[in-house]
């Protein structure tokens, strides 16, 4: 908008002020204090409150330090969300309401009741409610506060006068559906001084329909009870679109009977978006002929700190004053002024273009997700809820059906109840995953009573505000497709993994649903006190240098430990695994590895305290070694002079002793063989080297814990029994050549006279003149290893 066009040129200002000041805080680069020449000047009042005060980019700088938090914090989502045009315009409205404010008292009422009228106009146009009033409110929930307000003083004519008094002898009855959401009933009461009897909560559909649907025939015996009971019905809450699926209520059937009881209807949802398109369900369409509906077209149309709506119909404005929808405070009144401005920017035009493109990108993933295997969609109808829910679903071949929300007959309750959990694990997971990679998506995970954890996608909340496209719904369905193997991999090796820990000594199997993995194990170690589930230091210690090993092997398993997998003794979680997981192998190196984690503590453990032994053994040899010296050389020679002159006439031959510490025996043993060796230039015989454990042969390139290909196998099979068969006779031919060279040996040291011919056989073999009578490859293969 041009200067020249604004009347004010303080409006020019103000705009250019706001846009400077976004863009500041949007900045991501922050200066240190030392640029900005901050010093703190020590008083009474601590902080930026010193000296003649602070400018705008200072301000504005501290602001945007306490919005981003320090620098060693994890990154997080980004911290402003993508505010375009339509965004600034309105939280510019908050700054023109409070400049408003100050105008005049004849002008500020005229301009807040233009800005009311025209937004209240706009709004019943474009939802098609016709001849209503709003109320514009920043709680959601406020606004159907305040009609249960309107609805007992239309209801109680003396309760202005009798108060409470005219409740107790006739008890209100508000009527809410079991998929409300939750907390809902209590906000009500908070806020009206009711008790909780007053709620009425209405259940859904068990038999036909929708499981979120309110069952309007239960609702008809409800309030004809209550009737009897003399009990007054005062409003119902239905929903077109249920917080949790989007689901809409028989709006209609409920109308009719909320019309024959003389029932308040209130209508409130995600649902209400789709009345300014073209095209709109019957279902939804019954709600424009209900008393009031709430509506929150922020998230709709994307635009932040922008106030819910809620349209009502009355015709008595002395009862709406006294329950708090209209008001003649100007400040009230300016409510309105942020979605005045953003309503005008947009135009009818951009409002439904919006709210059209989040529909249809339901519709794409719908029908997406149709053609995807072991993904169940829940909806009620497919043209009237742009919420789609769905979940993971699997039935596992040759066993009973998995995961239903009907129990099979012949499971226990406590196997259905296992399933459930796990496949709400892995739905879990799922979600999860799906956030990471495609956050453009606004993906939630929810639990729902029914069916499990199931994951939503409501674009009508999330599209506008994250920009979510096309090609994000696209994105998300390839992620789902792409961990959909994992999932059924896992869910498959889950048994398997169990039967292999049971069938192996020293682990023990866990069994925890709720872990989104293959399983759960724990190594029991020598000093495990199985009766009781009390801390184990060792334990804790073990599992923790487990850990460690298995993450260093770098395979595509992931191993977890820690508190926030509540157990009462450390375990071992295993993560998601691939097809050509091999479990046997998986659990074998548990095992082993845990084991030698325990033996090298053990030998730790044992060796500190030969050590401490053999240091006061130590000490008590020289102490000793001491005392023989002082007898061997006299008394004589430890005198500083005297002994200085014997030993200068009679030097003492003192043989050299010393000690050596054998940790293996863990005693010690003199140091005089090693002298000997030395003098006559032989060493000690080095200990033969340990062959390491028996470890599975792998191919260029394979991760642990994967099965070979069938190929590969055989190649390898083929090539490592040649080369045990080279391998031997290279031995044999060894050994041969070696018994070859004793019989020489022997043959001279018994006769004192060596035949020349093994003298000389002997010799040749030595230098590598010797050649057997056939060239055979086994004994170039034995030179070449030599």
């Amino acid at each position: 908008m041009a200067a020249s066009g604004i009347a004010d040129p303080t409006l020019a200002e103000m705009g250019k002020n706001l846009k400077e000041a976004m863009k500041m805080l949007e900045d991501s680069q922050r200066r240190t204090e030392e640029e900005n020449g901050k010093k703190l000047v020590s008083g009474d009042i601590p902080g930026p409150l010193q000296g003649s005060g602070q400018d705008m980019v200072s301000i504005l700088q501290l602001v945007q330090n306490l919005m981003h938090g320090d620098e060693d914090e994890e990154p997080q989502s980004p911290r402003i969300q993508n505010i375009g045009e339509q965004g600034h315009m309105a939280l510019l409205g908050h700054s023109l309401g409070a400049y408003i404010s100050t105008l005049d008292k004849e002008k500020l009422r005229k301009l807040t009741t233009r800005i009311l009228s025209d937004t209240t106009l706009w709004l019943c146009r474009i939802f098609r409610y016709e001849n209503g009033c709003a109320y514009f409110h920043e709680e959601e929930r406020e606004g159907l506060a305040k009609i249960c307000r309107l609805a007992i003083h239309s209801r109680y004519e003396d309760f202005v006068v009798d108060g409470f008094n005219v409740l107790y002898n006739k008890k209100p009855v508000i009527y809410l559906s079991a998929a409300a959401r939750p907390g809902l009933g209590q906000y009500l009461c908070n806020q009206l001084g009711l008790p909780f009897p007053c709620l009425c909560r209405v259940p859904c559909n068990t038999m036909f329909g929708s499981q979120h649907q309110m069952d309007v025939a239960f609702l008809e015996k409800l309030i004809k009870d209550d009737v009897e009971r003399g009990r007054l019905p005062l409003l119902l809450v239905a929903n077109a679109g249920t917080a949790a699926v989007g689901h809409t209520d028989k709006i209609g059937r409920l109308k009719e009977l909320c019309e024959q009881y003389g029932i308040w209807l209130h209508v409130e949802g995600v649902n209400l978006a789709t009345l300014a398109l073209g095209y709109v369900s019957s279902s939804v369409l019954a709600a424009t002929k209900c008393d009031s509906m709430t509506m929150t077209p922020g998230p709709w149309l994307g635009l932040p700190a922008v106030p819910a709506v809620t349209l009502y119909k009355h015709d008595d404005p002395a009862l709406t004053l006294v329950a708090g929808l209209t008001s003649n405070k100007p400040a009230d009144k300016l409510r309105a002024l942020p979605l005045w401005l953003s309503l005008q920017y947009l135009g009818l035009d951009g409002i439904v273009e919006r709210i059209k493109h989040a529909c249809q990108l339901s519709q794409r993933l719908q029908e997406s997700l149709k053609k995807v295997n072991y993904i169940k969609i829940l909806v009620e109808d497919e043209l009237s809820s742009p919420v789609v829910v769905f979940r993971f679903f699997q039935e596992l071949p040759g066993s009973d059906p998995v995961f239903k929300a009907v129990p099979v007959p012949n499971m226990t309750p406590s196997a259905v109840g296992r399933e459930r959990h796990s496949c709400d694990a892995l739905n879990r997971w799922l979600g999860e995953q799906l956030k990471q990679l495609v956050p453009a998506s606004g993906l939630t995970v929810m639990d729902l009573e029914a069916d499990g954890t199931c994951l939503r996608f409501s674009p009508l909340m999330t599209a506008a505000v994250l920009g979510t496209r096309g090609e994000d719904v696209d994105q998300l369905v390839a992620c789902i497709q792409s961990k959909l193997p994992v999932l059924s991999c896992t869910l498959q090796l889950r048994e398997e993994f169990k039967q292999e820990v049971e069938g192996t000594a020293g682990l023990l199997y866990v069994d925890d649903p709720n872990w989104p993995g293959i399983g759960v194990v724990r190594y029991e170690h020598a000093n495990d006190d199985k009766s009781t589930l009390k801390s184990d230091p060792e334990g804790e210690k073990i599992h923790a240098g487990l850990l460690k090993k298995l993450n260093e092997l770098e395979s595509d398993l992931t191993f977890k430990i820690g508190p926030e997998y509540k157990s009462m003794k450390s375990c071992l979680y295993v993560g998601m695994a691939s097809d050509d997981t091999d479990v046997a192998e998986l659990v074998e190196t548990i095992v082993a590895t845990a084991r030698e984690i325990e033996e090298n503590s053990r030998l730790l453990e044992n060796m500190t305290e030969v050590v401490r032994k053999g240091i006061q053994e130590a000490q008590v040899e020289l102490q000793k070694a001491n005392e023989e010296r002082l007898l061997e050389e006299g008394v004589l020679r430890q005198i500083p002079v005297v002994g200085s002159v014997l030993n200068w006439f009679s030097p003492v031959q003192a043989l050299q002793k010393g000690r050596t510490f054998n940790l293996t025996a863990g005693s010690l043993e003199s140091t005089e063989p090693i002298y000997v060796y030395k003098a006559q230039g032989a060493g000690v015989t080095p200990p033969p080297t340990p062959l390491g454990t028996h470890t599975k042969q792998r191919l260029p390139g394979q991760k642990p814990f994967k099965r070979s290909t069938r190929g590969s196998d055989a190649l390898s099979e083929t090539s490592s029994v040649s080369h045990i068969e080279d391998l031997e006779k290279v031995e044999h031919l060894s050994g041969g050549l070696e018994q070859m060279t004793l019989e020489a040996s022997s043959t001279e040291g018994h006769s004192g006279a060596p035949s020349p011919r093994h003298t000389d056989q002997t010799e040749a073999v030595k230098k590598g003149a010797l050649r057997p009578e056939v060239d055979h490859p086994q004994v170039e293969g034995l030179e070449s290893l030599r």
